[in-house]
């Protein structure tokens, strides 16, 4: 069976907290009121007002790489060029007020915004029909994990496995092997040399298996690739790439 060996290697998604266990945060809730990381306003993590202004990704796009393309098939780099993620998806657009959550969610400690945008996440899935064995995160560094007290692509493959029933893999099965520069600093050829050869799998042989890959957003597409290298060495069958957003800048 192709999953046998790789299904060890599965962490079970958290359960919900108890009611009883929930209390106290009621009561922070009611102390400290969240604040809408969109607009600032007092109620919700990300408000209606602002999910509303959420834009999807034009269509058609790209096959492979998913940025908008005015004919539907492959846009023409990812015709000529040869690829480890078979392709990547899209939530929504890297813009304003979505970018805005993302970046206080990654860089200003926002954890508690991976419920709402892995909901996004979750929305987009359940109308793919594309079926997948497993799921894994995009991997911080040590280092960088340490600094950042939690990986924020490992915390929306929790949210959108829980919510559609995936199987979600254990963070430490992909490794990133060296610090690597922050991607968002460098051009397009840098983000390439930056990332190659950056990931390691750690885990049993994937037999075939489906995988899909789960980062908060999409520029190049670099990173991406770096970590479907490492997971087709390791014997996946076949590797998507879901993000929350998509850069569509240059």
């Amino acid at each position: 069976m192709p999953l046998s060996r790789a299904l060890a290697a599965l962490a079970p998604v958290p359960r919900a907290a108890s009611a009883a266990a929930s209390i106290p945060t009621q009561l922070l809730d009611l102390l400290f009121p969240a604040r809408c990381a969109g607009c600032g306003q007092i109620g919700e993590l990300f408000c209606p007002a602002c999910l509303a202004q959420v834009q999807p990704v034009p269509q058609p796009v790209c096959l492979r790489c998913g940025r908008p393309v005015a004919n539907v098939g492959r846009c023409e780099g990812c015709t000529a060029g040869q690829f480890h993620v078979s392709a990547i998806r899209a939530a929504a657009v890297y813009a304003d007020p979505l970018a805005q959550v993302i970046h206080r969610f990654k860089y200003e400690g926002r954890a508690e915004l991976h419920g709402p945008l892995g909901e996004l996440l979750a929305g987009y899935w359940r109308g793919r029909v594309v079926t997948v064995d497993l799921v894994i995160a995009v991997p911080l560094h040590p280092k960088r994990l340490a600094e950042r007290g939690f990986n924020q692509a490992d915390l929306l493959a929790t949210v959108l496995c829980r919510q559609v029933g995936l199987p979600c893999l254990q963070p430490s099965v992909l490794c990133r092997t060296r610090e690597t520069q922050q991607q968002m600093l460098l051009g397009p050829v840098e983000r390439r040399a930056n990332v190659q050869d950056a990931f390691n799998w750690q885990g049993p042989p994937l037999d075939g298996c489906k995988a899909l890959l789960i980062d908060d957003v999409a520029t190049t597409g670099s990173t991406l690739e770096a970590c479907a290298q490492a997971l087709l060495a390791a014997g996946a069958g076949k590797v998507w790439a879901l993000t929350v957003a998509r850069a569509l800048g240059g």
